[in-house]
């Protein structure tokens, strides 16, 4: 038994969602991804003195709206705070948040773990600002400063402790990456900084109740390195604590090309940042019916489909997490599944010609050029023997991509590609393919039962796909006995 199995992780998220609204959260500034630095910016993200902040609307539907989809109360009278430390790109030497008295209060994220679900608690959501970026890469001798993505509008999720594993930690920030995205709040893209956390690891011994002392491990924008930073953290605790040592609260960096973590600063306390309530913005008065309006108006959530897709419709855990990634993949499954019935077609047509089609042609599902009705019609064809699976794949679908609103049997009848029924004739060509192979059909007889794709394979040729397999294969099996 290992030194380290003695120990249970234990690790609670910070976690920061950047806003898909148009312009920052105190100010009409843009906050346009990928611009030049210090082109988004204006007296008032600048701090300069007499100017005034304004609140973005847009920021507290979206706070209330991501609220509602994890079951948080919504406190209906909110107010800003301002925390103060001094950075050199946060220009106001202080950042507006909330603190006493935030917008959301507890809730959960429901995540998936391999053969295992779990809720994982929250603690608070809460609305603030980004600071800037410094960037210390351009020179060996200066250090520079973007203002760009000052003032921001954040959310910061707080967890509980709750997560034991780095796969917990892994699942919880695609649920939420999913969830953003599904609510439309967020593009959720970590590469972009948009979705990124902090990680507050510690270690206990399995049984204790107590917590040990945490360590924050900040910004990391990335799943592989949040996975990396865990595990260097759970082994670096424990081998201190087993030399006789003590954990340091510290906030750490992590160094992505070493896979080490090295203190920052001592880990500031609530008193620390000098919290007190901001003068410059009035306490934000939501009304029941407000809440109730953006409740009543949110879109599919991503596990209630998924649980929709798996019970009522049957798929396979594989299938519905596959078309549950995308919100309107999911929404577009759900309209053909009603429409047709035939789930496992659908699924099969979604996942194997829509998806890729709309991934090869970065466009989303709902902008798919096929209709559901016509798709639907699709699916019928197949379902009812009219044409086979592969010529429906290779050369129908891409007819209708091309004809989008031609009905897709006026195309299979133009392509000649609906299967033929006629038993007569599949009797001649099946007595054609045994008089040109005696050998193989006594090789057949005589137990090389596997001969029977061969027979198919000359009638599906010698038919140009049009037999329809099911009674092909009863008609061959009778002539070859």
């Amino acid at each position: 038994m290992s030194v380290y199995d003695k120990y249970e992780l234990v690790i609670g998220l910070e976690t920061h969602v950047q806003l898909s609204t148009k312009s920052k959260a105190f100010c009409a500034d843009a906050i346009t991804f990928g611009q030049e630095p210090n082109t988004q910016i204006s007296t008032i993200s600048l701090a300069y003195p007499g100017t005034l902040p304004q609140v973005n609307k847009k920021q507290i539907e979206y706070a209330v709206r991501l609220g509602v989809a994890v079951g948080c109360e919504i406190n209906l009278e909110n107010h800003f705070d301002r925390k103060n430390y001094f950075y050199a790109d946060l220009p106001k030497g202080f950042q507006t948040t909330q603190d006493a008295r935030p917008i959301c209060v507890g809730g959960y994220v429901p995540v998936r773990v391999e053969n295992y679900e779990k809720n994982i608690r929250l603690n608070r959501i809460h609305m603030e600002e980004d600071a800037g970026k410094s960037i210390h890469d351009l020179s060996p001798r200066h250090s520079f400063i973007d203002l760009n993505r000052a003032g921001t509008p954040l959310l910061e999720i707080v967890s509980e402790p709750d997560f034991r594993s780095a796969e917990e930690v892994e699942a919880y920030m695609t649920a939420l990456r999913q969830l953003v995205r599904y609510l439309d709040i967020s593009d959720g893209n970590m590469e972009q900084g948009s979705l990124r956390c902090d990680v507050n690891v510690s270690v206990r011994l399995k049984g204790a109740e107590e917590y040990g002392q945490r360590c924050e491990v900040k910004n990391l924008n990335s799943m592989r390195f949040a996975r990396k930073a865990i595990n260097f953290e759970f082994k670096r605790q424990v081998d201190l604590i087993e030399a006789g040592g003590k954990v340091q609260q510290n906030t750490l960096h992590f160094d992505p090309a070493t896979g080490v973590t090295s203190p920052l600063r001592s880990k500031e306390n609530a008193h620390d940042y000098r919290y007190f309530p901001e003068p410059d913005l009035p306490p934000i008065k939501l009304t029941k019916a407000y809440v109730t309006d953006i409740a009543t108006n949110l879109p599919p959530l991503p596990y209630v489909l998924y649980d929709r897709f798996t019970t009522g419709f049957q798929l396979s855990d594989y299938d519905a997490k596959l078309i549950t990634e995308e919100r309107d993949t999911a929404l577009l499954f759900q309209a053909l599944a009603k429409a047709t019935k035939s789930y496992k077609a659908t699924v099969n047509l979604v996942i194997n010609k829509i998806m890729p089609y709309i991934k090869e042609h970065s466009i989303s599902a709902k902008d798919f050029p096929i209709s559901v009705l016509q798709l639907s019609a699709f699916i019928q064809l197949l379902e009812d023997g009219k044409v086979s699976n592969s010529m429906a794949y290779q050369r129908l679908f891409p007819a209708l991509l091309k004809s989008p609103n031609t009905p897709p049997l006026q195309l299979a009848e133009q392509l000649n590609l609906l299967q033929s029924d006629d038993a007569d004739l599949l009797e001649k060509l099946i007595d054609d393919i045994i008089a040109q192979n005696p050998d193989k059909v006594k090789a057949y007889r005589n137990g090389k039962k596997g001969l029977l794709g061969f027979f198919m394979g000359q009638l599906m040729r010698a038919s140009k796909g049009k037999a329809d397999p099911k009674k092909a294969n009863q008609l061959m099996v009778e002539k070859l006995k």
